[in-house]
């Protein structure tokens, strides 16, 4: 069988980046998109489910279940906001969903995108590091065929979707540089997508893959 994904945070930008891989690569058989508003695209392999409640899925359960692989690309920014905010809306809601999907899909693949930076240890200082921290650790442990925590840095977009965040535009020039005199830290979003599709049919030996790693399964 073929990758059966679910992805959320397809109405940003790097949901929508892993969803047109998805969308155009033949090993995925089906997508699923769960969203707070209409994602807007069509395509036949694509099914949206619109859901404004994530910790509470027990009504668009029965649409959840026949999936091998779950991409969570949904997340917030942190600037601004206290602690106890971000905690809920990154690893109570995070734990809430994936605990779902394992329930009804035991034998899938989680791909959870964090971020360069993110703190395992969670003890730095750096609130948000130290929370998806915990978010990817208890992910790990959850009891998913695989998960795998996706650590990106710069990510050149993807051209032509909707979503891309306004200042890229102002800065993917420096791509071409970044990429040669900082590999570890810049890939692409095309990078990520494949690199989600690939942990599901050839897997990865590690369950936390900073941007070498990335670039590496998306090949």
């Amino acid at each position: 069988m073929g990758v059966r994904a679910i992805i959320t945070g397809a109405t940003g930008m790097v949901g929508e980046g892993v969803l047109h891989e998805c969308l155009q690569h033949p090993d995925v058989e089906k997508v699923l998109i769960i969203n707070r508003r209409p994602s807007g695209i069509s395509h036949a392999k694509l099914e949206e489910i619109v859901h404004t409640n994530f910790f509470d899925l027990s009504s668009v359960e029965s649409r959840l279940t026949g999936y091998n692989a779950c991409f969570f690309c949904l997340g917030v920014s942190s600037i601004r906001m206290k602690e106890g905010k971000y905690y809920h809306l990154t690893f109570s809601l995070t734990l809430n969903f994936a605990r779902t999907i394992l329930s009804l899909n035991p034998d899938s693949v989680f791909c959870y995108v964090s971020g360069s930076g993110t703190d395992s240890t969670e003890i730095g200082k750096s609130m948000w590091a130290r929370i998806k921290g915990k978010t990817e650790n208890h992910l790990i442990l959850l009891g998913f065929k695989d998960a795998y925590m996706f650590r990106p840095g710069f990510m050149y977009p993807t051209p032509g979707l909707k979503n891309t965040l306004k200042f890229y535009r102002y800065i993917t020039w420096l791509y071409p540089t970044l990429r040669r005199f900082f590999p570890r830290h810049v890939c692409t979003l095309e990078e990520v997508g494949l690199a989600m599709i690939h942990s599901v049919t050839k897997g990865y030996d590690k369950s936390v893959l900073e941007v070498e790693d990335i670039v590496r399964l998306a090949r």
